[in-house]
C-alpha cells in the first residue's frame, strides 16, 4: 500500500486530483472530513473549541457551526495556530488509525491518497507517507479560480495569508505538479505520475468523465 499526502494551497486544484485519483481506484481521506467526525457535541475537543473561539460557534444541539468556525480561525495567523494546536493532535491519532486498519485488509488498496488541506502545522504526521504531492499554481491563477466559484476576495486573500507558500510546499513535497491549464492538463500530469507510481490504476482516460 503506498500512501501520498497530497497538499496543495487554496484553489490550487488539490481536491480536483484527488477527486480524479479516487475515480482512478485509489481510496481517498478527506482529512477536511476526518477532522469534522472529531467535533462529537459535549467532546473534550468541541468543548476546547468553544472556550477558545466562543459558544456561539455551537448551534442548538451543541454541534460546531463550520462556517463559524472557518470565520474566526482563519481570520488571522494567531487564531489558526489555535485551532490546529487544538484539531491536530487527535487528528493524527484519528488518521493513524484509519490507515493501519487500511493495512491490514485483505483488500488494502494499492494507493491511498490522503489529502491535507492545512499542511503547515501537520508535518509531524508526513512521517506517516511514503510520497508528498504537491499540487502548485500561481497566486493569481488561484485567486481567479477561487473567486470565479463564489469566494469572496478578501476570504481568499485572509486564507491564503495563513497557509505555506508554494515554496514551502514545495520543499516539502517528493513529487510537484504545476496545475496552470485547464483539468485536462492536469489529469494528464496526474496519468504522468501515476504510471510511475501505480501503473495499475491507469485506464486510458476511462475516468475523466
Amino acid at each position: 500500500m503506498h500512501t501520498v499526502f497530497l497538499i496543495g494551497s487554496i484553489a490550487s486544484g488539490k481536491s480536483t486530483a484527488a477527486r480524479y485519483l479516487e475515480r482512478c481506484g485509489a481510496h481517498r481521506i478527506d482529512l477536511d472530513a476526518v477532522c469534522k467526525s472529531l467535533y462529537v457535541p459535549g467532546s473534550e475537543l468541541v468543548v476546547a473549541l468553544s472556550r477558545t473561539f466562543g459558544d456561539d460557534i455551537l448551534d442548538e444541539a451543541g454541534a460546531v457551526c463550520p462556517r463559524i468556525l472557518a470565520a474566526r480561525a482563519f481570520s488571522d495567523a494567531a487564531s489558526t495556530a489555535r485551532l490546529e494546536a487544538l484539531v491536530y493532535p487527535a487528528l493524527e491519532d484519528r488518521l493513524r488509525a484509519l490507515l493501519a486498519g487500511l493495512r491490514q485488509d485483505i483488500d488494502a488498496p494499492s494507493l491511498v491518497i490522503v489529502e491535507v488541506s492545512a499542511p503547515k502545522s501537520f508535518t509531524d504526521a508526513f512521517t506517516l507517507a511514503d510520497e508528498v504531492l504537491a499540487i502548485t499554481a500561481p497566486y493569481e491563477v488561484r485567486r481567479a479560480r477561487a473567486c470565479a466559484r463564489g469566494m469572496e476576495a478578501a476570504d481568499f486573500e485572509a486564507r491564503d495569508a495563513v497557509q505555506l507558500s508554494d515554496a514551502e510546499l514545495c520543499a516539502l513535497a517528493t513529487t510537484v505538479i504545476e496545475n496552470v491549464g485547464d483539468d485536462t492538463a492536469l489529469f494528464d500530469a496526474l496519468d504522468s505520475w501515476l504510471e510511475r507510481t501505480c501503473p495499475a490504476l491507469l485506464s486510458g482516460g476511462a475516468h475523466r468523465a
